[in-house]
Parts: C-alpha cells; sequence; structure tokens
C-alpha cells in the first residue's frame, strides 16, 4: 500500500516531507504536478487524496499511524524529517506552513492528551456522584497526574516542536522545563493567587505592565496569568526562533567546541529571547486573539455558532480544521474554557445521522456493506469514511447534515456551551463539557458538573434527528447505472431540455474509459466521446466555473442547473497544458456550440494518452429523468444532442 501510495505520489524524490493527523497524510511535495490523484484514490486502503491547504493529504482513517510508520521506513528518517525552512521559504504556501506547523506539533500529542481529559472527566462525575471524594489520595493522584499533561504543555510542545523545526529536541525540553520552572512560575504572581487577594508588589511598570524581576537589567514582562504553564503559542515562538539561532551557531562555531557551545549559546540566547522579547509579544498577541475570539462568541454567538456548525466539515474535507486548534488551546490555557470548537462537536453526530438515514433508504448492497464500519468510525468521531464513502458523493445528506450542524452550533453559542477541557473525539467528546473546578473557583461560581453534558447531549441529539428527518424525507437514492439511462420519470413532467455534443468523435460508454474517476459513474451519469477532431465546444448555454490552468477540463453550468463535466483524456492533467489552448476563462458566459478549449489530438496520441473525453452530468440527482439520445458506437458531431433531461 504505502509503495503504491509512494509512487502515485511522484515518487520518493519528489517527497520534501510527511508528517500526519488524526486521519490523514500531509505531504509536502516538491511538484504537485507529479502526484496523480486518480491513481492514489483507487489504492486500497485510502479513503481519499486531495490537495488542500498547499500539500497532498491522503485520508487514510484510525489506521494512519500505521501506515505512516512504514512511510517512514519506506522513506528513510531524512526524507521524512519535515523541512520547516522549505516550507516557509515557498511563499506562495503560507497557509499550508502554517497548517504543516500545527499538524506537526499537535498531532504526537493528541491520542495522550484525549486520554488525559477522559481521566480527569471520569473522576469529575464520580466525585460529583459521591462515589469519589475529593480528599481521597485516588482523586489527587489521578486528577492531577492527568491535569499535569496540559500544565506542562510547553515541555511537551518545546519536544515536538523542535522534532518538526529539526532542533536538537533536548534543546526544545529545556526550553519547556524554563518555562515551567517552579522558581520561575512564582516570580509574577498568579491570576488565582490575585483572586485570593495574595498580591506580589511589583518592581515597576513599562508600557503599563507591571513587572517582578529583570534579565541582564532588562525587565521581564509575564503574561496576565502570570507564568507560562499551559501555555501554547510562546513555546513554539521561542523553538523555532532557536532552531534557527542553533542552525547558525552550526555553521560558524568550531568543531572541537561545537558539541557543548552550540546548545549553550543556543539555549541562553533563545531562552533570554523568549523572555524579554518573544514570549511578551506572543503572549499579547494570544491574549487579544482569545479575547476577540469571546468578543465574537458573546455579541455574535448566533454567527460564530452557525459557521463553525455548518462548515466544520467542509473544513474537515479541505483539511483546514487544523486551524482552529491553536484558538482553541489559546482559550483553554488563558480562560479555562473554549467556545469557539465548541460548535463543531454535533458535527459527527449529524454525519451519523446523516449516513444511517441513507442506508436505511438504500438498496445497494455495496452501500449497505460499507455502513457498518463508516458509522462505527463517526461513532468514535473519525467521520472520513462515513463522510467520503456515503454522505459526500450524494450531496444532499452531505448538505443536510451541515444544515444540522449548523443549527445545533447556534445553539449551543446561544446558551454558552463551553468545553472545559481536551476530551477524545465522537462519543468520548462529552467529557469535554464537565466545568473543572478551577474554572467555577476563578470565576466564583457554583461548580456545575452535569449542566454542560446534558446541553451537549440534547444538542447532538437534536442534530442527529434534524438531519435524519430532512434526509430521509427529502433524499431520493439515485438507480441509474454505467450502461443504461437513468429514469425516475413523472409522467406529469414534460419540460425537457437538451444537452449537446461537445466535440465530433464516436460515442463509448463511461465504463469502457480508462479513467477510473469517470468509469464507475460516481461522479456522475454520462458518456464519453472518442475524438477525431481537435476541438472541444459547450454543450449548453451557461458560464464556464472551472477551467484548470492545464486547460485539459472545464466545467459548464447550465442555465438550467446542470453541472457538465468535461475531461479531454486519461491523466493529461500531468501534461501541465503541453498540448491544449483555452478560448474562455472561468466565469465566462458561452453559448451552445461555442469553441472552449482545442488539443493536439495527433501530438497526444503519439505520446501515449488516451484522449477519450467523458461528458458526465456531476449533479444527476438533481434530475427526475436523463436520457441518452445516441447508442454506443454511434458518430456524432459537435451540436448533436446527446441526452434529455427533465429538471
Amino acid at each position: 500500500m504505502v509503495k503504491k501510495i509512494i509512487e502515485a505520489a511522484g515518487g520518493r524524490d519528489n517527497i520534501s516531507s510527511v508528517t500526519h493527523c488524526m486521519t490523514r497524510l500531509r505531504f509536502t511535495l516538491k511538484d504537485d504536478a507529479k502526484a496523480h490523484l486518480s491513481a492514489l484514490n483507487n489504492v486500497d486502503g485510502v479513503v481519499k487524496a486531495l490537495f488542500s491547504g498547499g500539500m497532498l493529504q491522503i485520508v487514510i482513517g484510525v489506521n494512519v499511524v500505521d501506515v505512516y510508520e512504514e512511510v517512514c521506513a519506506f522513506l528513510g528518517k531524512s526524507a521524512v524529517t519535515a523541512d520547516i525552512k522549505s516550507d516557509i521559504k515557498e511563499k506562495k504556501k503560507p497557509f499550508a506552513a502554517f497548517i504543516s506547523v500545527i499538524t506537526g506539533v499537535f498531532s504526537p500529542i493528541l491520542g495522550v492528551l484525549s486520554a488525559t481529559g477522559l481521566i480527569k472527566g471520569v473522576i469529575m462525575v464520580l466525585v460529583a456522584l459521591g462515589v469519589l471524594s475529593e480528599n481521597s489520595g485516588t482523586y489527587t493522584i489521578l486528577y492531577n497526574a492527568a491535569d499535569s499533561l496540559f500544565y506542562f504543555f510547553p515541555i511537551v510542545i518545546g519536544y515536538t516542536a523542535a522534532k518538526k523545526f529539526a532542533l536538537n529536541e533536548i534543546t526544545g525540553l529545556m526550553l519547556g522545563f524554563a518555562l515551567c520552572a517552579p522558581s520561575i512560575v512564582n516570580i509574577a504572581p498568579s491570576a488565582i493567587s490575585i483572586a485570593a487577594g495574595q498580591a506580589i508588589e511589583p518592581m515597576g511598570e513599562i508600557f503599563g505592565l507591571k513587572y517582578y524581576t529583570t534579565l541582564f537589567g532588562v525587565p521581564v514582562i509575564f503574561p496576565a496569568s502570570g507564568n507560562y504553564t499551559s501555555s501554547v503559542v510562546p513555546i513554539i515562538v521561542v523553538t523555532y526562533f532557536a532552531s534557527i539561532i542553533e542552525r547558525f551557531l552550526k555553521k560558524h562555531i568550531p568543531c572541537e567546541i561545537k558539541r557543548f557551545a552550540v546548545p549553550l549559546v543556543t539555549f541562553v540566547v533563545s531562552l533570554s529571547l523568549g523572555l524579554l522579547v518573544l514570549g511578551p509579544v506572543a503572549t499579547i498577541a494570544t491574549d487579544a486573539i482569545g479575547y476577540f475570539t469571546v468578543f465574537i462568541f458573546n455579541h455574535f454567538s448566533l454567527l460564530g455558532g452557525a459557521f463553525v456548525g455548518g462548515f466544520w466539515q467542509v473544513l474537515v474535507i479541505l483539511g483546514l480544521h487544523w486551524s482552529f486548534v491553536p484558538l482553541h488551546f489559546i482559550n483553554l490555557a488563558s480562560k479555562g474554557f473554549d467556545m469557539v470548537m465548541t460548535p463543531f462537536f454535533p458535527a459527527s453526530f449529524a454525519c451519523i445521522a446523516a449516513t444511517l438515514a441513507v442506508v436505511i433508504k438504500s438498496k445497494d448492497k455495496q452501500i449497505k456493506s460499507i455502513a457498518l464500519p463508516s458509522l462505527i468510525s463517526a461513532v468514535v468521531g473519525i467521520t472520513e469514511p462515513a463522510l467520503y464513502g456515503i454522505t459526500l458523493p450524494r450531496q444532499k445528506p452531505f448538505v443536510f447534515s451541515c444544515i444540522g450542524s449548523a443549527i445545533v452550533g447556534v445553539i449551543l453559542s446561544a446558551t454558552k456551551s463551553y468545553m472545559y477541557i481536551e476530551s477524545g473525539l465522537g462519543v468520548f467528546g462529552f467529557p469535554s463539557f464537565i466545568m473543572t473546578k478551577e474554572f467555577a473557583c476563578a470565576n466564583n461560581i457554583p461548580l456545575d458538573v452535569a449542566g454542560g453534558v446534558v446541553c451537549a447531549v440534547v444538542a447532538c441529539a437534536a442534530a442527529m434527528l434534524s438531519t435524519f428527518m430532512l434526509t430521509f424525507f427529502f433524499y431520493r437514492e439515485n438507480l441509474f447505472s454505467p450502461d443504461v439511462s437513468f429514469s425516475n420519470t413523472n409522467p406529469a413532467v414534460s419540460s425537457e431540455k437538451k444537452i449537446y455534443s461537445v466535440a465530433r468523435g464516436v460515442v463509448k460508454k463511461l465504463s469502457d474509459i480508462e479513467d477510473p474517476a469517470f468509469s464507475d459513474n460516481s461522479l456522475g451519469f454520462g458518456i464519453a466521446i472518442d475524438p477525431i477532431e481537435e476541438e472541444v465546444y459547450s454543450p449548453v448555454d451557461g458560464v464556464v466555473s472551472v477551467l484548470p490552468q492545464t486547460c485539459h477540463a472545464a466545467c459548464i453550468m447550465g442555465d438550467n442547473g446542470e453541472m457538465i463535466l468535461i475531461h479531454i483524456g486519461y491523466n493529461t492533467a500531468s501534461l501541465l497544458g503541453e498540448g491544449f489552448r483555452a478560448y474562455v476563462k472561468e466565469g465566462d458566459r458561452v453559448k451552445k456550440g461555442e469553441k472552449i478549449i482545442s488539443f493536439d489530438l495527433d501530438g497526444l496520441k503519439k505520446k501515449g494518452y488516451s484522449l477519450s473525453i467523458p461528458v458526465v452530468i456531476g449533479n444527476s440527482e438533481d434530475f427526475s429523468r436523463i436520457e441518452l439520445l445516441k447508442s454506443e458506437g454511434e458518430m456524432v458531431s459537435a451540436g448533436d444532442e446527446l441526452f434529455k433531461i427533465v429538471p
């Protein structure tokens, strides 16, 4: 499996780096054009392959760690070590560099972080039920042992960030240790000690900020919390600059003293820079981000909840959901709660409901065979199998699940339902809503262990019910096959429309062409044309919605609502536009029979490319009848009638 993935990604030499998150591999490639998505999507075990955020993302599912380790073994450690310099140098992918950093830093610890969150949640429930006493040794040891990971975040992140930035891992650990050292932690008063009236007199003020000590005579400004424990961004920033300093020193310090001099200077300089400049700046920035998100969700909670809830699955598809992770941890560390990612929680349950409705309505044995493992994965929070295998290909169930999530996201935001700890996904995420004793004490409010969980359970039930009802009553299963016309005819409907041939050539079944993306009808009902001339024309009046730079394909949105996909040849995207010429651009309005693309028919055939042109109705399920008007082997000219459709 890994060998096929590497080959389809353009080979060993095309891979700059690879990392992974909860469900997918993330490749940074030297040349994206060398990767073949259709081949990747045909590898057994690959749920979906796509380009997003400047990276090649390959969705594997819950076994991603095993596959990642096999990739590392196949490529060799030097080939897989993430190169942050190349990520940042590549100016065209700044967001890709950001996502790469976040996934590289957080993904190694998410499993353990979820486990410790579950331990805290279970213990708090046992205390609330009277099964366990807060004064017992069991509570003291287990609760604080689980909480220690979050408290010592800078140490753990110092290590994972060092690996990401190619810094000596021990140096990264030492920077984290320094930020959590008891003597440094106790220099400035914490938020809890201030609330308890235990004030410490400051040495002075600078820029309106109090300071309690100096380093080399320069005032040290600590964050509002009083220390860097549980913080996220400062250690990442400090570690990144430490990696720059270390690389510089390795080039300029003599070999005789390099062994101790490089870590010595790197540690002292980066720690000093961190405490005096980077830490305060990062703290001010993260506090500002935290207050901004709180402001948005306090004053525009309906909008924030609808956006996060409704678009979470879209962000998952694009692999951009990781951009929310820093906000989540910033709020947990600085406020003791998070509201930003709360509205996403019902999304996996909405996906479960949509999948269940599709399975109940479907008569397709293949759907039923993949449904059970997909549902099991979704219950524990891994929705990609259900998302890519069932809801997304059928469009409406996916949209309905987004609507259900958006509605419940609004409810969760409006009721100020918060996450207080980092927990698991799916059903294992409910402990996240258990209010912590620390939050209750810091805000001088009664401890409410069950309220948030009850609200989350009700919200998820509402998401499932609304999504299931929408899908069950408004989704209609497609009954077309690759070789016969699709018909679900209502005799009373007669508003038929025509779709015309895009080229001169011979009609061919989709099932007989090489391109697997089209041959199984997964992209919609259609046919193919083996061209004998070099021009491609618009099949309808409409708008060019997609026209890649390679000019080998186009999507036309017709005036009657039809989405026509046209693809010239198999694997011709690898030519990067060679042999193709476009006469229109994205957004242009076109008439039926207007020339949109020409291609070098003979030249491409000499290079060995199959040039069958699939003509596919991408939104087939939006029509009550689609009738093919030409037979296999029949000669057609551009402008001849191909399909008859009924909206």
